[in-house]
């Protein structure tokens, strides 16, 4: 029987205050959805199989290069943080998997089963840490992982990625995502070629030791910690990545690694088109890769990139399935609350582009009428479709408010009793 970390009767009661304003709602929205042809029932039940995985470390605060701040009851271990997810996925129904760090999650694997298990929890893509050193570690990252120029170096690196491998399929993962920190500060530090040469080989490397069934995701990332130049810049260079290792290899879209303005939805059709997508890290972004709460900046972005992963559904592009995950900093709030959020945003995106009439877009692109393409598009995305949400959630047995509930049961107040208090400091990153 699966452990509820959330009390059952606190989700009926809390749904049982709500219950009369979503039915009515949601037969208001159903009216309006069944004029344009469109059966509310079947989006509702789209929307309830799509799933997104958590972070084991989003559940922690997160921090600047200047210091972190640590909340109440933060997860002491591993154990603690597979608790804080399942709560996440008891209330929103939406984040049945996790996603683990290594070597921060390094734990027995048995273990690590039991504990998913026990929280009806499973474990999504693995990610190595080679941007930072691990305390028993013979060789620094400092000057770089696998594009070091240094080749004991280098096997370290490929080494651990490769123990990352070994963990993951012993728990039940089919990914592994690759991403590093390695590049340059100054101009002449590096010879651009021959330290991409470097990386390229140590990804054959980790590529080799893929299972049969498991996908590889390499990371771009523009900048930092290397601020003149990285080695994974950009997707264009990820693409010769995954191009260059072969079929298990894929690209990895991190919303927040781009420069502001770059239309990152045109990046995913093109990742689509060539069959390299291989998925994504969802957060939102300011200024440069901020890591903040899905959907809180830039939601119509969010949408326009499930655009074109609706359509490409809409098209039924072989192969096509990509991995879903949040992946975020809460500096200001409380982490389990801002993954609820976001676990949300984005369904929301998704439920939002299921609306768009494709075959009237269709029609409009082949008219070169620009205007009521457009129009199309912000149809759907202007549609309310909070009460499709809300039904999805109340169906598989989660929260039609899930923040609310939440805090009505008391779950940090409970954790910040047991769990030993975390000191902040300096250096917070996560």
């Amino acid at each position: 029987m699966t452990e509820q970390k959330i009390a059952a009767d606190v989700i009926s009661a809390e749904n049982e205050k709500r219950a009369g304003a979503l039915k009515s709602d949601y037969a208001a929205l159903g009216e309006k959805l069944a004029r344009n042809n469109i059966d509310i029932d079947a989006v509702t039940k789209q929307v309830a199989e799509f799933f997104v995985a958590v972070p084991s470390w989003g559940v922690g605060t997160g921090g600047t290069r200047f210091a972190r701040f640590p909340g109440l009851g933060e997860p002491c271990n591993i154990f603690d943080k597979l608790e804080d997810c399942s709560v996440i996925n008891e209330l929103t129904r939406a984040t049945p998997t996790v996603s683990l760090h290594i070597p921060w999650d390094k734990a027995d694997p048995k273990d690590l089963k039991a504990k998913g298990d026990a929280l009806g929890l499973s474990f999504d893509a693995m990610n190595s840490n080679t941007f930072s050193d691990a305390p028993d570690q013979t060789h620094s990252y400092k000057y770089g992982s696998l594009s070091h120029v240094d080749a004991a170096t280098r096997a370290q690196a490929v080494e651990h990625n490769i123990e990352c491998i070994e963990l993951g399929n012993a728990i039940g993962s089919k990914a592994l995502t690759v991403w590093i920190g390695d590049g340059s500060n100054f101009p002449g530090q590096s010879n651009f070629t021959r330290q991409f040469e470097r990386y390229l080989a140590s990804m054959a490397d980790i590529y080799k030791a893929l299972p049969e069934d498991w996908r590889l995701f390499s990371e771009h990332k523009m900048y930092e910690p290397a601020f003149y130049s990285t080695v994974v810049q950009d997707w264009g260079t990820n693409f010769l990545i995954a191009q260059t290792l072969g079929p298990k290899a894929f690209c990895l879209v991190d919303l927040g690694h781009h420069a502001p303005n770059t239309n990152i939805e045109m990046i995913v059709a093109r990742l689509i088109q060539f069959g390299k997508l291989g998925g994504f890290h969802f957060n939102d972004s300011k200024y440069g890769d901020d890591d903040l709460d899905a959907g809180s900046v830039e939601p119509y972005r969010l949408f326009l990139v499930f655009n074109e992963l609706v359509d490409a559904e809409h098209r039924g592009v072989k192969g096509f399935h990509p991995a879903h995950m949040i992946d975020q900093s809460h500096n200001v709030t409380d982490p389990i609350e801002s993954l609820i959020s976001s676990a949300n945003e984005i369904r929301r995106a998704y439920a939002q582009a299921l609306l768009v009439d494709r075959t009237a877009l269709e029609g409009f692109q082949s008219d070169n009428d620009a205007l009521m393409a457009t129009e199309t598009l912000k149809r759907a995305y202007r549609t309310d479709v909070e009460a499709i949400l809300a039904e999805a959630r109340r169906r598989a047995g989660g929260a039609i408010d899930p923040v609310a509930t939440y805090r009505a049961s008391g779950y940090r107040a409970q954790v910040a009793a047991e769990r030993p208090a975390v000191k902040g400091g300096s250096g917070g990153i996560v």
